[in-house]
């Protein structure tokens, strides 16, 4: 409801010369810099960050992608604060860039994405602390023939703006007048690990030091150096269950899947916040049941996680799993070396890889609990169906367009655009490497393109979808496809041991997939499955408590429920 203000009454043609004259002062004291007076922003790589650089195994000349990001605010550091709803930044791919030298951010440069501001010049006339910071690429030539730039995970997971070795500014105070102007920023340091390299150590993938509870392991896998062309590495943190030490019983193992971990313990143990409350003591006890958790280290060029699958771009992660990293955890762990063993759970991109492992890998797995999936038929890809819309960005008709939402409160209002999160990571790294949740599952799904890189499931300036790319989605990951095809041999393997929640207002509309899902398996006589939806739930709740008192299920209850499924289906 608006209030009613008195004013004046003027005569028609006044008032709308004084509304004119409104409109235009507003015009003046909002409007960005003007494109005929250009902000210019001057970054020189300065050879102390080199050095650190250097000292980290990442040698110049330099080629990955310059960001200049700006905030209002400084208590903290701008490229803190970025995201889609986040402050603006601009980026532009680099190469051979040497120490001591200057490149230069600037709009009407066809190079340079930026977002939400697309030119530098946007930028309002104020004050403004920024920063600028490079994302080092590594040379990659893959044993598919191609080379291609990537960002070598470096311990961050795929965070480009906290990743080991990246380069970065101090940030500084400025001022945009609004007329043209040059900006100068200096590179003079690089973002360090959490602890120091010993000698023999990598970046990749984190390191770690054990602890009486918690082993950290870290191998270099033949198959992923082979495709990439490097080293490549892949880890596990390993929980360990109480009388360990002192027995000799071996155990069966639930593989916790999802973003990395970096040097969490699985299941959230060592913490007391949320689903975790009363978990360390619970585990350490004796009382729970008898197991392992493994959370998996498996960051890459293109994401935090690899999605347990075998990719043409990201490469052979589900082998790399099921061949190199699990049979090494049964060789240096009491591990029960069996399918009934092994179960997998995750949420979200760890819900989709648990299911898709469970499902791709029947005959390794026992069990998955896939809670708040991540696509699990791209009729709903989110929001977007890839097989049938002309466009991902937009909806409608002739004479409108709507914009398709990204992200959704539990009570409908909509955070954000599908187009919106793909500028954003359109300006953090073209050819799907900002490190973000679009670019992976392009990487992931899509077939390598002419020039190495993913093909574009859509174009990511105008969201016009590629429907042969689509097709390509569809025959190799879509789950509910590959499930419909692949029944006869694959459904009686599956029996009994898929389970899956969702939230009904999943933030990211995933529950749309699953609903499809579930109605190809409840079609399925004798087949023995579950689904939970959780009434008015966002992303990430993973299924009410057993106890029936309609709150959400804890860590220590999800335990209690995998034991009981280990113990009902143990094999001699």
């Amino acid at each position: 409801m608006f209030e009613h203000q008195s004013q004046t009454a003027l005569p028609m043609n006044a008032r709308y010369v004084t509304a004119a004259v409104a409109a235009l002062c507003l015009l003046v004291s909002c409007s960005p810099t003007p494109h005929g007076s250009e902000l210019t922003v001057q970054v020189t790589l300065a050879e102390s960050a080199a050095a650190e650089a250097a000292a980290l195994g990442l040698d110049g000349p330099y080629t990955g992608r310059v960001l200049v990001i700006v905030s209002r605010t400084a208590d903290q550091e701008p490229r803190a604060q970025t995201g889609v709803s986040g402050v603006p930044y601009w980026g532009m791919d680099v190469s051979d860039w040497q120490a001591g030298t200057a490149r230069s951010v600037q709009s009407g440069d066809p190079d340079v994405r930026g977002f939400p501001l697309e030119h530098v010049s946007d930028l309002p006339e104020g004050e403004y602390t920024m920063q600028a910071l490079l994302n080092v690429y590594t040379r990659f030539d893959r044993s598919d023939g191609h080379t291609v730039w990537m960002h070598l995970n470096s311990g961050a997971g795929q965070d480009l703006w906290e990743a080991p070795g990246n380069l970065i500014s101090e940030p500084m105070q400025i001022r945009v007048t609004g007329r043209g102007q040059t900006i100068e920023l200096a590179l003079t340091e690089a973002i360090q690990p959490d602890t120091p390299l010993a000698d023999g150590q990598v970046l990749q993938q984190g390191n770690y030091q054990d602890t009486d509870w918690v082993k950290y392991v870290k191998i270099r896998s033949e198959l992923l150096s082979e495709f990439w062309g490097q080293d490549m590495y892949i880890g596990a943190n390993v929980l360990l269950p109480a009388g360990y030490a002192t027995s000799n019983e071996r155990y069966p193992v639930l593989y916790m899947q999802g973003h990395f971990p970096g040097g969490r313990a699985p299941l959230g143990f060592g913490s007391e916040r949320g689903r975790s409350v009363g978990f360390q003591e619970f585990w350490s006890s004796g009382q729970a049941p008898g197991m392992i958790a493994v959370s998996i280290r498996d960051a890459n060029p293109y994401y935090d996680t690899a999605y347990s699958v075998d990719s043409e771009n990201v490469g052979p992660y589900g082998r790399a799993i099921t061949e190199e990293l699990i049979p090494y955890l049964e060789d240096q762990f009491r591990m029960i070396p069996a399918a009934w063993a092994r179960a997998t759970a995750g949420g979200s991109t760890g819900g989709w890889e648990a299911l898709a492992a469970q499902i791709y890998y029947p005959d390794t797995f026992g069990g998955a609990w896939g809670w708040c999936p991540d696509p699990v038929d791209f009729n709903y890809y989110q929001i977007v169906n890839i097989y049938e819309d002309e466009n991902a960005y937009f909806t409608g008709n002739e004479w409108h367009r709507v914009e398709r939402p990204n992200a959704r409160r539990f009570d409908g209002n909509v955070r954000s655009t599908v187009r919106q999160e793909n500028h954003m990571e359109l300006a953090a790294g073209p050819n799907s490497r900002s490190g973000g949740q679009w670019a992976i599952w392009e990487a992931v799904f899509s077939p390598v393109g002419d020039d190495g890189y993913p093909e574009p499931i859509w174009d990511p300036v105008s969201g016009s979808v590629n429907r042969e790319t689509a097709e390509f989605w569809r025959a190799n990951y879509d789950l509910h496809h590959y499930l419909r095809t692949n029944w006869e041999t694959v459904g009686p393997k599956l029996n009994g041991k898929l389970h899956i929640a969702t939230g009904d207002m999943d933030s990211y509309y995933l529950d749309n997939a699953v609903y499809l899902l579930d109605e190809f398996l409840a079609s399925k006589p004798g087949f023995q499955y579950e689904v939970q939806y959780g009434r008015r739930k966002p992303h990430c709740w993973t299924g009410y408590s057993p106890s029936g008192s309609g709150e959400d299920m804890t860590n220590r209850e999800f335990v209690e429920i995998v034991g009981a499924y280990f113990q009902k289906n143990r094999r001699a």
